[in-house]
């Protein structure tokens, strides 16, 4: 099976799930691993997530955008103000070829506050271009360095 995980970290805690993530993967068949990178970004972490909050879209370095050769897709972002970053949200306007599969979504939090509303966010811009089948799961800030959770909630998934 080849698969391809495309997230965003600004701090490295999603990266680091990503990271566990493909290793489980690599088990199963070939992954692509795909790090978000904006053009420009502020490093001021409350102005990120007024753009988050605003649904804020940016430029994004090369990457790409047409997923039709991946079986599976797995789409991950930390929870800013409730939301997927703008990383995420402008590679979730601009992606095509995921009709018809089945994507899994992964978050990393804080608070855990906004969680599911980010989730369901990222999944309804995904339902729009036909995806109906998803997996979900999240890993609290705290826990991103333990592998053996990460991978349990990878496995509680379906994955």
């Amino acid at each position: 099976m080849k698969s391809v995980i495309i997230y965003y970290s600004f701090s490295g805690n999603t990266r680091k799930v990503a990271e566990v993530l493909e290793a489980h993967l690599r088990t199963k068949g070939e992954v692509e691993l795909i790090g978000l990178k904006p053009t420009q970004e502020t490093k001021a972490f409350l102005a990120q997530c007024a753009q988050a909050l605003r649904r804020v879209r940016t430029e994004l370095e090369p990457v790409k955008f047409d997923l039709s050769e991946y079986k599976g897709i797995f789409l991950g972002t930390p929870v800013w103000a409730f939301a997927p970053v703008p990383a995420l949200n402008t590679f979730l306007d601009k992606c095509e070829g995921v009709n018809g599969k089945h994507v899994t979504l992964f978050t990393t939090y804080g608070s855990g506050t906004g969680n599911q509303k980010c989730l369901d966010s990222m999944q309804n811009a995904l339902t729009k271009k036909g995806v109906s089948n998803f997996s979900r799961f999240s890993i609290q800030q705290f826990k991103v360095k333990d592998n053996d959770f990460v991978l349990s909630e990878i496995r509680k998934a379906g994955i």
